[in-house]
């Protein structure tokens, strides 16, 4: 059957921080545009988290086999090294499955690591896009460093100087991406290569919104700003959020949160990928006991060594009152009355849209940035490697919406954390983060609004017209064949 639209094409790299903006932006694309998309995924177990939430999308996907990469990376590689190369590999069968399509695709949408698969859009005459699934600061900062010349990068990175990005803020030195101060090792090259790919799209999608990060999407735009380094259209299509649906999820922490007061409790969540060293576990329990707040605390083991390491199992191995071994004893029974531990994983989604969260502590990874925010509640930003320190200036400085812990490196004392705990959950402080942070989830409600002309409806319209229009002048080159 020949399809009266155009059909889109997205190809997610692994990891549910990726593959949820692109099943999001997949959904909006069909719904509200009237395209037919399908989203190619790398094949996972069928038990995992990501098969999970993919079979019950709603959209149509289409398996890809993950390649075995054993003979072509290390153990040791960087995280970013290893998702490029399994993109890499996985380019001849996402070939294969595209010249299999009887209509093929008009645009092929990829995320940040997904740039060797645009060499597809030559083979099958396809616009591409490039989703980035973190913010503009960001895809600055991305684009802009690798074009400097070697001195001004040895100034920041050796010197310690800010680093100066037009029209936006400057990048304080601890706030640098980790891959950008080893320029002599994989990642840094692999990071780079990816981004210097990024203007060879038809255009860049960035999961934010105008009201988000004014500043640097308007240079993003700006010919003489950061446009002129970006190169073709930049597009905010944000906030990419997985939809609250808290009548829907039956868990024993929505029950507990059903039976406290109103915006009283603190989130503390540090992702899937973030680890806290085993003294600053302790100091951060210690912080949360003395500070007398209600809590709900997704809680792993610790791991010395990098803050991105990977979790090990939490099977047993506890204290009498249930307190896990990695925590001071009896914590869980001090603080019965108030917190709430959680081992491994909770709804985050639905427990910061719960009405008794008033606070989030949160290791500013970016999907979890912008559930804070369309949830109205105000943060502690705790970042931990990768861009998160950036996105902790733009919440702390830029947008007054989170207050952030210092000396992170050197570790942050319980009476520290106590403080700043007390600072945003019953002090005038966190009080007036919450009024910000409330109306930029107003403007983040505009931002998708179809009738009130928000920054991502618009800008998706805007594609949405260039992918007719290219797809028309296909079709009429064919009937004229």
């Amino acid at each position: 059957m020949q399809l009266t639209k155009p059909h889109i094409a997205m190809f997610s790299s692994p990891g549910m921080g990726h593959v949820i903006p692109v099943i999001e932006l997949a959904k909006r694309l069909s719904v509200n545009h009237g395209f037919h998309v399908t989203v190619f995924v790398l094949e996972t177990d069928a038990a995992s988290a990501q098969s999970k939430f993919l079979s019950s999308s709603g959209v149509d996907i289409a398996s890809l086999p993950s390649p075995d990469i054993s003979d072509l990376v290390d153990p040791a590689d960087h995280v970013v090294t290893k998702i490029g190369i399994i993109m890499r590999e996985a380019v001849p069968a996402l070939r294969s499955k595209i010249a299999a399509m009887h209509q093929k695709p008009t645009a092929l949408i990829i995320d940040l690591f997904g740039t060797d698969s645009l060499c597809l859009a030559a083979e099958f005459n396809m616009l591409t896009y490039v989703l980035i699934a973190s913010n503009a600061r960001y895809l600055g900062v991305a684009i802009y460093y690798p074009t400097l010349d070697q001195d001004i990068q040895d100034e920041h990175a050796k010197q310690r100087k800010p680093l100066q990005i037009p029209g936006c803020e400057p990048v304080r030195f601890e706030d640098t991406m980790d891959a950008y101060l080893v320029p002599d090792e994989p990642v840094y090259r692999d990071l780079v290569r990816h981004c210097l790919a990024y203007p060879k799209a038809d255009g860049i999608l960035v999961n934010t919104w105008d009201e988000m990060e004014p500043k640097s999407l308007k240079s993003l735009q700006d010919p003489k700003l950061l446009g002129r380094v970006a190169r073709v259209p930049v597009y905010p299509i944000g906030p990419l959020c997985r939809p609250v649906e808290l009548s829907k999820i039956d868990h024993p922490v929505l029950d507990w949160l059903s039976e406290q007061p109103d915006e009283s409790v603190l989130y503390i969540s540090f992702g899937s990928g973030g680890s806290l060293t085993a003294k600053q576990l302790t100091e951060l329990a210690w912080g949360l006991e003395q500070s007398q707040q209600r809590f709900v605390w997704v809680v792993r083991p610790p791991v010395d060594g990098s803050s991105s390491s990977e979790y090990f199992s939490v099977n047993g191995g506890g204290n009498k009152d249930s307190t896990p071994e990695y925590l001071p004893e009896g914590f869980v029974s001090r603080t019965c009355d108030r917190g709430l531990v959680v081992p491994s994983w909770a709804p985050q989604a639905e427990v910061l849209a719960h009405r008794a969260v008033g606070g989030f502590l949160t290791h500013c990874g970016w999907n979890s940035t912008l559930e804070g925010v369309v949830s109205g509640v105000p943060m502690i930003a705790w970042p931990l490697f990768a861009e998160q320190n950036m996105n902790a200036a733009l919440l702390s400085d830029e947008l007054g919406i989170a207050v952030r812990a210092d000396n992170l490196a050197e570790g942050i004392s319980r009476s520290e954390i106590e403080a700043i705990v007390r600072k945003v959950m019953a002090e005038e402080e966190g009080e007036e983060m919450r009024r910000k942070v409330k109306k930029l989830r107003e403007t983040a409600e505009m931002s998708l609004s179809i009738d009130g002309g928000g920054s991502a409806h618009e800008s998706l319209c805007r594609v949405t017209v260039e992918c007719e229009r290219f797809w028309e002048r296909k079709r009429d080159l064919a009937r004229g064949a």
